[in-house]
């Protein structure tokens, strides 16, 4: 069944219709509350300390810090939840570019979810004005729903399970899957321990209870990452001033000795745990992107910053002998490998907002 493209448009008049139907959304809507759906998301984009305009922007001298919402959709999807987003733009004091509404589909759609396009007040009032920028970016987003909607087999894909995290309903596993995500870790969320095989570092933090299953996949070789007390008896490989390392049959685990305080360098620390060389995927000249590979060879890249004009260079976990990058705004591109041990690098160019390598 296809994902529906839902556009929000308050007192919509027949004026409007013209432009209303370049999206040609499934359905239109007002201002109502929609049932159902999950409104605490951010407004996706970059933040700095650095100003243009009145929009937030990278420096040169300071990491770009991306607000992205792929990780709610993701989450609400391994809860058996609803996965349609409804967050708004409602700081008038603060500009976000026009194309961010974009961004805020695809990074949903990506994820396995949908988004309600609620267009921002200075959007729209541009929109109307027939502001020269404003028209450019809604050509776009129309340009990506209608990409999205012929190429759905590219979403909804299950994730590379190489980095698994354990998620339940709640602050701790939320937060712990969005630093996971925003770091690049490319990780799948799971509410229990997957029968299939692939884990490498299993995550088990934030959880109210460890699951005994969890100490069973470490003991068959994986390593697993707890914060809660833990059984005794285990042999002690290293000790580290904020958790022991421990071995367990022929895997290990990782116990912190307090809950997880920060996400983000617990994210890095997962990334260290597995290495660089065993990631599911990893991308470099892209501080402003993160990536997403599938298990059917399938490699997301979603650019929250400005588009990149120069080639990023991209690998994937896994040996494949071609592949194709997909974008909305241009036609299907063969790409290059190369074959970096037990995994495969491409150099895709000109990402706007969203490419797909597809690797076979």
């Amino acid at each position: 069944m296809a994902v529906p493209l839902i556009l929000r448009w308050p007192n919509r008049e027949p004026a409007h219709d013209a432009l209303l139907s370049q999206i040609q959304p499934d359905q239109i809507i007002g201002a109502e509350t929609v049932p159902n759906t999950v409104a605490s998301g951010l407004w996706p984009g970059i933040r700095s300390t650095a100003k243009q305009g009145d929009a937030d922007v990278a420096s040169a001298s300071s990491e770009p810090w991306v607000d992205a919402n792929g990780y709610l959709a993701a989450f609400q999807k391994a809860l058996g939840l609803t996965t349609v987003l409804a967050h708004e733009h409602k700081d008038p004091a603060r500009g976000v570019p026009f194309d961010t509404l974009e961004l805020a589909l695809i990074e949903a759609r990506v994820n396995g979810g949908n988004f309600i396009l609620s267009v921002e007040p200075r959007y729209r009032a541009a929109l109307l004005a027939n502001d020269a920028k404003a028209l450019e970016a809604w050509r776009s987003l129309a340009r990506t729903a209608a990409w999205i909607r012929a190429n759905e087999n590219l979403f909804n894909r299950p994730t590379l399970p190489i980095i698994t995290a354990l998620v339940e309903p709640g602050y701790p596993t939320s937060e712990i899957a969005n630093l996971l995500f925003r770091r690049g870790a490319s990780p799948a969320l799971a509410t229990q321990v997957p029968n299939t095989g692939g884990i490498q570092v299993l995550i088990a933090a934030g959880l109210k209870t460890v699951p005994s299953s969890v100490y069973n996949h470490a003991a068959a070789g994986a390593i697993a990452v707890i914060d809660t007390a833990h059984p005794k008896g285990w042999k002690t490989v290293k000790e580290d001033t904020d958790r022991t390392l421990y071995s367990h049959g022929k895997g290990q685990i990782a116990a912190y000795h307090k809950r997880i305080q920060d996400p983000s360098e617990f994210a890095l620390d997962c990334i260290d745990l597995l290495t660089h060389r065993r990631r599911a995927a990893r991308l470099w000249n892209a501080p402003s992107a993160i990536p997403l590979a599938t298990a059917d060879g399938l490699l997301h890249i979603i650019q929250y910053g400005a588009p990149l004009t120069n080639e990023v260079q991209a690998r994937v976990q896994g040996i494949y002998k071609s592949a194709t990058l997909l974008r909305p705004e241009a036609p299907p591109l063969p790409l290059k490998i190369y074959r970096r041990a037990a995994t495969t690098e491409v150099f895709p160019p000109a990402i706007h907002r969203l490419a797909v390598v597809k690797f076979e």
